[in-house]
């Protein structure tokens, strides 16, 4: 079992910055790939980034590639989503997830996880 908690969200203005943290529970978390989804209000829950259990491979949705940048500190059991050059398109609530077994290749699918954290509010607005 793996709880994840995420924090950092925020109201920032276009263009800003914001980075996000997911504090994950368990022994396993250094052996699992995660993944940060968001969904806007009416919408869909979409793939933003996601990141290997070792950190070494990462992949990212088109919309936010070159701007956000997916990280982890297995030490610290926490995984990061560093957002740059925010757009009010990227309002959303933001949430974590871990995949449901070790060593695997993380996914961009929502079905592909099993854990997911309660969410944080991002809104991007001047």
């Amino acid at each position: 079992q793996v709880h994840v908690v995420e924090s950092g969200g925020g109201l920032v203005q276009p263009g800003g910055s914001l980075r996000l943290s997911c504090a994950a529970s368990g022994r396993t978390f250094s052996r699992r790939a995660m993944g940060w989804f968001r969904q806007a209000p009416g919408k869909e829950r979409e793939f933003v980034a996601a990141i290997s259990w070792s950190g070494s491979s990462t992949d990212y949705a088109d919309s936010v590639k070159g701007r956000f940048t997916i990280s982890r500190d297995n030490a610290k059991n926490t995984v990061f989503l560093q957002m740059d050059s925010l757009k009010s398109e990227d309002t959303a609530v933001y949430y974590c997830a871990a995949r449901p077994g070790v060593h695997t290749s993380s996914s961009n699918r929502p079905a592909g996880y099993d854990y997911w954290g309660q969410g944080t509010q991002v809104t991007v607005s001047s």
